[in-house]
């Protein structure tokens, strides 16, 4: 059984990007500017961005952090939309989610210019991904096609069960992972909340991609032997044994089921860290395909 270590792997990608960087500085070029938008003082959402402005630092990126008040008007969101999207010095940048509930989510993510989306959820790129056209992967699935590339998890012809439909993980994963490829050419089943029976379709999968957000879902007795497990959950469970109180676990029932798994993914340390790598190498993307 392999683990498929997503600290380490976002750790050496995050070298590479800084390698580039590195030799941008020399040239005397500018270096890849990441900016993130944070409206409300979301504890969830201030640790998220806290890390993404810190991996910035870390590959030598500049970044931006535009921190708006939770009570920011609509009009007055789209405004600070329109600055960035104007903003030649800024290649690509990303607004945290959720935002209060008196903002239209959907209107904020389509004023958005597609070649600044390095989150990938502007739909001119989940378009262009979709038809294998260049284009930003939302850093989630990216990150587990990148861990699949670098551990050489063979995935042609297999069979792969996702389940969970969202627009950021589900659907985009189960498109990229049938797409032509290195990392493609699988037989996708998409499952989710009313798919009847799914653990007869789990037990059938070479590879099982859960993105469903239930604690520890995944069985033992609901996969095959030599199976792939990529776990996109992440939920905190209360834990008076631990000194922190709390541990975190994902969809998959570890213990159980990495005895059957010939490669698993951790929580934490699998395809957590990996998102934020990959949204750095979307920067460099943006960075390159469009600003250079």
């Amino acid at each position: 059984m392999t683990i498929l270590d997503g600290k380490k792997t976002s750790e050496a990608l995050k070298q590479e990007i800084a390698e580039e960087v590195k030799q941008l500085k020399a040239e005397g070029k500018k270096v890849p500017h990441l900016a993130a938008v944070l409206v409300g003082d979301d504890g969830a959402s201030l640790t998220y961005v806290g890390s993404k402005v810190k991996a910035c630092e870390q590959v030598g990126f500049e970044s931006t952090l535009v921190k708006l008040p939770a009570n920011i008007s609509e009009e007055a969101l789209l405004q600070e939309i329109e600055k960035l999207n104007a903003n030649s010095e800024i290649d690509g940048y990303i607004v945290q989610l959720p935002l209060p509930k008196h903002i239209d989510e959907q209107k904020i993510l389509l004023a958005i210019d597609p070649t600044k989306d390095v989150d990938g959820f502007h739909p001119a790129n989940f378009g262009r991904m979709a038809l294998d056209m260049e284009a930003f992967i939302p850093a989630t699935p990216f990150g587990i096609m990148e861990l699949l590339k670098r551990y050489k998890v063979p995935t042609q012809g297999k069979h792969v069960v996702v389940v969970g439909r969202s627009h950021i993980v589900g659907r985009p994963i189960s498109i990229l992972i049938s797409q032509k490829g290195a990392q493609g050419n699988a037989t996708v089943t998409l499952t989710h909340s009313h798919t009847p029976n799914l653990a007869d379709l789990t037990r059938q999968a070479d590879i099982v991609v859960m993105a469903l957000g239930i604690p520890e879902f995944l069985k033992g007795n609901m996969v095959k032997e030599g199976v792939t497990v990529i776990d996109v959950g992440i939920t905190r469970l209360k834990d008076d044994s631990s000194p922190k109180g709390y541990r975190i676990v994902g969809d998959v029932a570890f213990d159980e089921v990495k005895e059957k798994a010939s490669y698993i993914t951790p929580v934490p340390g699998g395809v957590g860290p990996m998102t934020i790598a990959m949204l750095l190498k979307n920067t460099l993307l943006a960075y390159k395909w469009y600003r250079n």
